[in-house]
């Protein structure tokens, strides 16, 4: 059985990829679409991102101290 914390570790990074996958295309589809900059699937599309991309570099981060 896996350790708990390398499993909670492998579902956060799985999240974290789903989540800037997400965001990316919120972005992609807002855009084909006509959006503006400050069109809402943009803005949200730009939290999930950036969101995703913390928690890696956290994860990272938490990892190397390790």
């Amino acid at each position: 059985m896996p350790d708990p914390r390398q499993l909670h570790r492998a579902s956060t990074r799985v999240l974290s990829l789903a989540m800037i996958a997400i965001g990316l295309l919120l972005v992609i589809r807002t855009l084909t679409v006509g959006g503006g900059a400050l069109a809402l699937g943009i803005v949200l599309g730009v939290l999930f991102v950036a969101a995703g991309g913390a928690r890696l570099y956290l994860l990272a981060r938490d990892g190397r101290r390790r």
